[in-house]
């Protein structure tokens, strides 16, 4: 769960500065959309991990696999406020620490949730 959080943080920087350092907005466009197909690659193989082997039940995989996001998010919103330390958006962006984490593992809980079940089903119909 923590690697997975540190894999969305480097996923999130590194695809973020890549996005940032080219003048095409569409290479901006797309090194934004890796970072999302990337970081929904490492959701769905985590959902896997937990579901097929370790066994967990959806509600257990769905914990898991939300706090991971959280924890991607809230380092996210940490590197944030860092990057724009002295701007004077520091203020407003430590708020993120406690708002990216929750807008994000809200949604990711539910995802999961629904994929572990949707598995469990095809589990037990095999």
């Amino acid at each position: 769960m923590i690697l997975l959080g540190v894999a969305y943080l480097v996923v999130g920087v590194t695809f973020g500065a890549l996005a940032g350092s080219v003048s095409s907005n569409r290479m901006r466009v797309t090194w934004r959309l890796l970072a999302w197909l990337l970081s929904g690659a490492a959701f769905a193989a985590h959902i896997g991990y937990e579901h097929f082997q370790l066994r967990d039940s959806p509600a257990t995989t769905a914990f898991h696999a939300s706090l991971a996001v959280a924890l991607g998010a809230f380092g996210l919103a940490v590197a944030a406020n860092v990057h724009t330390h002295g701007s004077g958006l520091s203020h407003r962006l430590s708020v993120a620490l406690l708002a990216w984490p929750v807008v994000t593992a809200v949604p990711a809980f539910v995802v999961a949730l629904g994929a572990a079940r949707l598995l469990g089903l095809r589990r037990r119909r095999a």
